[in-house]
């Protein structure tokens, strides 16, 4: 690479460093670590042809999704440039500007062929996709393209279609996320929690309910350790403050409180896969 570049200090770019694995053959993150650090790498040892080569005038720049799945050894050597997820906003200025254009020179369109509203590429963005960046976004605009450029072909050049809100289900089929209508208004017995995600956040309604019960709290559910915590320190918000709050024993020893939280995300996707959690509490 340094003969192919042509000079001693180039700019090495490492994608994706966070999808290294270690297996039997060897751990790719202890390989980077010689090389990234500034006190090693100018007597970087090539296995291969078993020389010295000075590697402290290149400028490397990785780009990982999750930072937290490198080892800390590693992150140490590294300047942590955290970057923030595209907003809806600049979603949908980036797909005018770039993603459209794109796509009519790849399916040999004209402009004229075919036509997004703002509001249609943002029942993309809303209903259709749920990510920081905008490749699943190219995904389904590429989806609506090849429609449409076979409507082309089978009527002809002077074809044009008008995409708007209403009918991007013609073309995407019916909607992955949909809002909850409960979100929409203020509900007894339901609060509003939040979770982080690696798409952006997720917005947890959480149903309540009472019942007699034993006084046990039981949590069920894919709920990260936040959260249950979470659960917990409410838990004993309530009993330390039962009697302000008018509650009592009962003869079953105390109340069962059910908690449902249906869009808990998944750590691993990102997506609500649904779970619940169960809170039995009794009153000091």
């Amino acid at each position: 690479m340094m003969k192919k570049a042509g000079t001693c200090n180039p700019v090495f770019l490492l994608d994706e460093v966070d999808k290294m694995s270690m297996d039997f053959r060897g751990d790719p993150s202890a390989a980077l670590l010689e090389v990234l650090d500034p006190e090693q790498n100018h007597t970087f040892i090539d296995h291969y042809l078993d020389v010295e080569y000075d590697l402290s005038s290149v400028f490397f720049i990785a780009t990982a999704k999750r930072a937290a799945h490198h080892p800390a050894a590693l992150q140490d050597r590294l300047e942590v440039i955290r970057l923030p997820g595209y907003t809806e906003r600049e979603k949908v200025e980036i797909a005018k500007q770039h993603l459209i254009p794109k796509q009519i020179q790849s399916h040999g369109l004209q402009p004229a062929n075919i036509a997004f509203t703002d509001e249609a590429l943002t029942e993309v963005v809303r209903r259709y996709t749920r990510e920081a960046g905008v490749r699943n976004m190219e995904r389904e605009i590429s989806s609506i393209f090849r429609k449409v450029a076979r409507k082309v072909v089978l009527e002809g050049r002077g074809y044009a279609a008008a995409i708007d809100a209403p009918n991007v289900g013609e073309y995407l089929g019916i909607p992955r996320y949909r809002a909850i209508r409960q979100e929409e208004k203020n509900e007894i017995g339901t609060a509003t929690g939040l979770a982080w995600t690696e798409v952006g956040g997720e917005i947890l309604p959480i149903e309540v309910t009472l019942m007699p019960g034993k006084g046990r709290l039981t949590l069920t559910g894919k709920l990260g350790e936040v959260m249950q915590e979470s659960a917990h320190a409410a838990m004993s918000f309530v009993r330390s403050r039962a009697e302000e709050l008018g509650s009592t024993r009962t003869s079953t020893g105390g109340w069962t409180s059910t908690s449902t939280c249906p869009r808990a995300p998944s750590r691993r996707t990102g997506r609500p896969p649904g779970s619940r959690w169960r809170r039995r509490w009794s009153p000091p």
